[in-house]
C-alpha cells in the first residue's frame, strides 16, 4: 500500500452509508463502479448476475440495485438501461471501498527519469512542467500544477524611477530570477531617497527572503526611523509591501488537454469536456481549487459539482502536495479527467510525482 494517506472530504457521509449496507450491497456497488470506471458504460443485472462471485438471480441483482438506486448511490441514464454511480456513489466508494497499491518499478523509473531529467535545469517552471506533461501522458488526464509560494533568497534590490510618480522595485534572487514590481511615488520625492533605499535594503539582505526581510525591517524600525527620515523609512515599507504581496502571485500550467478529447464516447462527453476546457481556462477557480489541496499532507480527489468549479462539467481532480527541503508547501501537482478516471492507478501516480518533485527540491535541484 501507498507510504502516503489521501484525504477525503465527505467521511462522514461515506462511514454512515458504510454501515448501512450489507456485504451483499456493497459487492455489487462495487462491481458496478468498477464496471463503469472501466468502461464508462451502464451495467444491467443480467450482466451483473454472471460476473458476481456470488450465486444471486438477475431479479435480485436488479432489487438491490434499486435500493442503491434509492441511496442516491447509483442512477439509471435512460430508461431500461443499467445503473451508473452518482457522483455521490463515487465519493462513496473512494472513501470507503477503493484500494490502492504501490506503482509497478516501470512506472516508478519512468516518473524518476522525467522529473530528474528537467530538473538539471535551473527553471523551477521547467521542471513543473515536465511534471505535468509526465503526468498527462500516464494518465490520459490533464496534467496541472499550481505553484507560486516559493520564496527565492533575495541577492539585490533597486529603486528605479520610471517618471515624478512611478518607480520599479526590482528583486535580484540568488538564482539569477528578476522580478519587477511598480511603486507609486509620493509628490517630491527626491532620487536620493530612491538610492538610499536601496542600499538601506541591501546591506541587511544576507540572503533572506522578502518575507524574512520584511520582518526584519520591522523588527529593527527604531533604529531605520532614527536613522533615515521619514520620506525614505516611507518607501522602504511601500516597497516592500508591494513586493511581498506580488510574490504570493500563484502560477497555474496546464498540460494534455488534448487527452482528454480521446476517449469521447457521446455528443454530451464532447458538451462536458468543452465546459471542462472553459473550467480550466477560468485559472483563478482552477488555483483556488488545487490551494485547497495544500491543506494536510497526501492525496485530495475532489468529484464532480462537490466544488462549483466542475459543477457543469462532472470532472474530477486527484493532487497532491510538494514541499520544499524546510518542508514549506511550495504548490500542489494533480490531474483533472472525467468522474471516470481510474483512481486506484492514477492517485498513486500523482502522490510519487509529488514525492518526486519535493525530492528533487530538497536537493536543490
Amino acid at each position: 500500500m501507498m507510504s502516503r494517506s489521501f484525504h477525503t472530504i465527505h467521511n462522514s457521509d461515506s462511514a454512515r452509508l458504510l454501515t448501512e449496507l450489507d456485504e451483499r450491497s456493497r459487492e455489487i456497488f462495487r462491481y458496478v463502479v468498477e464496471s463503469y470506471l472501466s468502461s464508462g458504460d451502464p451495467v444491467g443485472s443480467r450482466n451483473l448476475a454472471r460476473i458476481l462471485p456470488m450465486q444471486l438471480s438477475p431479479a435480485s441483482v436488479r432489487n438491490v440495485m434499486s435500493d442503491l438506486e434509492l441511496a442516491g448511490l447509483l442512477y439509471a441514464p435512460h430508461t431500461s438501461a443499467g445503473r451508473m454511480p452518482t457522483e455521490r456513489g463515487l465519493r462513496f466508494f473512494v472513501d470507503a471501498m477503493l484500494e490502492i497499491g504501490d506503482l509497478d518499478s516501470e512506472e516508478t523509473t519512468r516518473i524518476e527519469a522525467q522529473v530528474a531529467a528537467a530538473a538539471t535545469g535551473t527553471s523551477l517552471d521547467s521542471l513543473l512542467a515536465e511534471a505535468t506533461v509526465m503526468l498527462s501522458g500516464l494518465t490520459r488526464g490533464a496534467g496541472v500544477v499550481v505553484t507560486g509560494k516559493q520564496n527565492p533568497q533575495l541577492k539585490h534590490i533597486e529603486f528605479v524611477r520610471l517618471d515624478p510618480a512611478r518607480a520599479l522595485v526590482v528583486l535580484v534572487g540568488e538564482d539569477g530570477h528578476v522580478e519587477n514590481r511598480l511603486l507609486d511615488l509620493p509628490p517630491g520625492l527626491p532620487s536620493s531617497a530612491l538610492i538610499e533605499a536601496g542600499n538601506f535594503l541591501n546591506a541587511r539582505i544576507r540572503g533572506l527572503t522578502l518575507a524574512e526581510l520584511r520582518a526584519e525591517v520591522e523588527e529593527r524600525r527604531a533604529s531605520m526611523e532614527s536613522e533615515l527620515d521619514s520620506l525614505v523609512s516611507g518607501l522602504i515599507d511601500a516597497g516592500l509591501a508591494v513586493s511581498v504581496g506580488a510574490s504570493e502571485g500563484r502560477q497555474l500550467i496546464v498540460r494534455g488537454q488534448a487527452n482528454l478529447l480521446d476517449d469521447l464516447r457521446a455528443a454530451e462527453d464532447l458538451d462536458r469536456i468543452r465546459l471542462l476546457f472553459a473550467d480550466l481556462e477560468t485559472q483563478k477557480d482552477v488555483i483556488d481549487l488545487l490551494s485547497r489541496a495544500e491543506n494536510g499532507e497526501g492525496v485530495r480527489i475532489f468529484i464532480g459539482s462537490e466544488n462549483k468549479l466542475f459543477s457543469l462539467s462532472g470532472s474530477s481532480m486527484i493532487a497532491a502536495p510538494f514541499h520544499d527541503s524546510n518542508q514549506a508547501i511550495l504548490g500542489v501537482v494533480g490531474v483533472i479527467g472525467p468522474t471516470r478516471l481510474n483512481y486506484a492507478r492514477i492517485v498513486p501516480m500523482v502522490d510519487y510525482t509529488a514525492r518526486v518533485v519535493s525530492r528533487m527540491l530538497e536537493r536543490g535541484r
